[in-house]
């Protein structure tokens, strides 16, 4: 999609690790996807069907699921003559995205090694903090569902030059994280902003209505 000097800055979705020891890894969609779908199913508990209903009440935020596909293409850097590219093509780019449903190798080596001199007890292998960021208003933490590649076209080392990557992610709520930690923190600032953009509705569908707030019908 081209830029132009006087228009909107156009911002690059990405998906940011963070370690446990606070290092960071961002990966910038190369293209944004054109669609992002969102799927919202509430956690309430109410009556059972069949009887008299009850009063519902929210057990926890409801189960976000986000699916995006992402287009990697390696024209341009090839156009430019690129050495990585020409070398390996989008591979690097593939991998980086893949790791993300990897455990780290040097965990898995340390804990072989661990299990080898007769460990009882070997900490289950972490995965670092995944956030989604799509614009200042949506950052949340996420955990990696499926990763699927379509790899589309190859150079003569059968190297990909371009792959379609869909991405099904579940977002993490307070519920999923340590309380305080960074990842409820960034959740509950996500549900934070939702919660001011409806105030920002509300009050124009309120002044479209001809009524104010916390005036109720007859």
């Amino acid at each position: 999609m081209p830029t132009y000097p006087h228009g909107p800055r156009l911002l690059k979705g990405a998906i940011v690790t963070v370690s446990n020891f606070g290092s960071q890894t961002t990966i910038a969609f190369q293209y944004n996807p054109e669609t992002v779908k969102r799927s919202l199913q509430p956690q309430m508990a109410g009556g059972d069907e069949g009887q008299r209903s009850q009063v519902v009440r929210y057990t926890d935020a409801p189960v976000e699921t986000i699916d995006v596909e992402i287009m990697i293409d390696a024209s341009d850097q090839l156009e430019q003559g690129d050495p990585g590219t020409l070398q390996a093509g989008i591979y690097p780019q593939l991998s980086l995205l893949e790791l993300l449903t990897y455990p780290s190798s040097q965990q898995v080596i340390l804990n072989t090694a661990l299990l080898e001199t007769g460990t009882l007890e070997v900490a289950p292998l972490s995965a670092p903090l995944a956030l989604f960021m799509w614009g200042p208003n949506r950052v949340l933490p996420v955990r990696l569902n499926t990763l699927s590649i379509s790899e589309e076209l190859f150079d003569p080392n059968l190297n990909p030059l371009r792959a379609t990557v869909s991405l099904n992610m579940r977002a993490l709520s307070y519920s999923d994280l340590a309380p305080l930690s960074q990842g409820y923190n960034l959740f509950l600032a996500y549900q934070q902003t939702k919660e001011a953009m409806a105030m920002q509705a509300l009050s124009r569908s309120t002044s479209i209505a001809g009524i104010t707030i916390g005036q109720s019908g007859s």
